[in-house]
């Protein structure tokens, strides 16, 4: 009870600073949507006449190259313009291209390559979107409440994303993946719309002397702290392979076209509720050094693709899903927070942006590939391979002393 009210109490505290209830229902609604495209968004490419693992790869891998290849300028313009209108404007737009997926598959025009061009199109609003929406929550908390308030948006997410991912399941195992997709498109225009419209007026921006004096300025600032460099170093490898795994590995594991998409959604459900319970816990609790626990867990998270790997039984791989989740949820709110607490918000978006550029940089490589190479040599062995990394570059992090030792006061 005495958590419990612990909670309550936070929670509203938090809602009395004016824009959060808004930005946590947005996150519900947009991560119902999104807890359902990888699913619908999968198995409708595979679901294509002659699809392999290949058209998979090429799917998922279209949005991470023009993601990346935008991203720093997203954080140049996160930094000069007001962000949640630019996080809405890019989740409404971003609707239109969903749908546009969506109804191809319903209508049956569909093509590996059309999905691919929407995938590309919506990684460039992405690019945008990324680094403005690490910033929002900052204009709206004061710093000593960052952690409480991402903990509590965490909760929002998570939520969502099981709803959606039991969803998604059912509906392309029911009615279709277009129709799947078509919800999400609009979950993203509904979130969008109430981001564009949150009472945050922004900070008026300083003139800037141009692109370059900014990129320069946010290069700066992120080199000048170890922890960051080496834990985007890390992350480069760890997301590689994670996003490897929950794009493309994960659906060609569970290919049967009849139980396989419920299967798959049990697992990415248990993920999400790993996370929910990793964030109900960093709610409340302050960690001495936050890095080093996250990091610790975020190697042991890799038994979830060991489990895959060896073919063990689907409760075992749904309870390594939701460890996972844990630890996923536990790095998130510590790695969001130690941003927020230690680099200027003038430049945060920008930092962010070179943090996510770098984090993700060689992740489209990883998804590329994972297709063929699971075909050539089985998905059993590249799952191996996959949590191999995960656990040997999280290790490697906790080399440097600023890792293990960062502290947010």
């Amino acid at each position: 009870m005495t958590y419990s009210y612990a909670v309550l109490s936070q929670l509203k505290d938090l809602r009395s600073h004016r824009g959060f209830s808004g930005l946590a229902i947005s996150r519900f609604i947009s991560n119902v949507g999104n807890g359902i495209s990888p699913i619908a968004l999968a198995y409708g490419v595979l679901s294509l006449p002659g699809a392999t693992g290949k058209d998979l790869s090429i799917v998922m891998a279209a949005r991470f190259i023009p993601l990346l290849t935008f991203m720093l300028f997203g954080g140049v313009i996160a930094d000069r313009f007001q962000r949640n209108r630019l996080v809405g404007g890019s989740d409404m737009i971003g609707s239109f291209l969903a749908a546009t997926s969506a109804l191809s598959l319903i209508a049956g025009f569909s093509s590996t390559w059309l999905l691919a061009l929407m995938g590309g199109i919506f990684g460039i609003l992405n690019a945008i979107w990324w680094p403005a929406m690490s910033g929002v929550l900052p204009e709206i908390l004061p710093k000593e409440k960052l952690q409480q308030g991402n903990a509590i948006i965490g909760l929002m997410t998570n939520i969502g994303y099981i709803i959606g991912t039991l969803l998604g399941g059912l509906l392309v195992v029911s009615v279709g993946s277009g129709w799947g997709l078509l919800v999400d498109a609009i979950s993203f225009f509904i979130a969008g719309a109430i981001v564009w419209n949150l009472p945050i007026i922004g900070k008026i921006k300083e003139a800037s002397p141009g692109i370059l004096h900014d990129l320069i300025i946010g290069w700066k600032e992120f080199i000048s702290r170890s922890w960051v460099i080496a834990m985007v170093l890390s992350f480069a490898l760890i997301n590689m392979a994670f996003e490897s795994m929950l794009s493309v590995l994960g659906p060609l594991n569970f290919s049967d076209p009849l139980n396989g998409p419920k299967q798959w959604s049990y697992n990415l459900a248990g993920l999400s509720a790993g996370m929910l319970l990793g964030g109900i816990w960093i709610l409340k609790v302050k960690i001495a050094r936050p890095l080093y626990l996250a990091m610790v867990l975020i190697a042991v998270s890799a038994l979830w693709d060991f489990s895959l790997a060896f073919a063990l039984p689907l409760p075992v791989t749904v309870l390594a899903a939701i460890f996972s989740g844990i630890s996923l949820e536990v790095f998130m709110v510590t790695w969001n927070t130690s941003l927020q607490s230690h680099i200027p918000e003038e430049s945060y978006s920008r930092v962010s942006s070179y943090d996510a550029l770098g984090s993700y940089g060689i992740a489209p490589l990883g998804i590329l590939a994972a297709g063929p190479l699971a075909i050539h040599f089985g998905v059993d062995k590249i799952l191996f391979i996959t949590g191999a990394m995960t656990f040997i570059a999280a290790l490697a992090s906790l080399l440097v002393p600023s890792v293990r030792n960062l502290r947010n006061d």
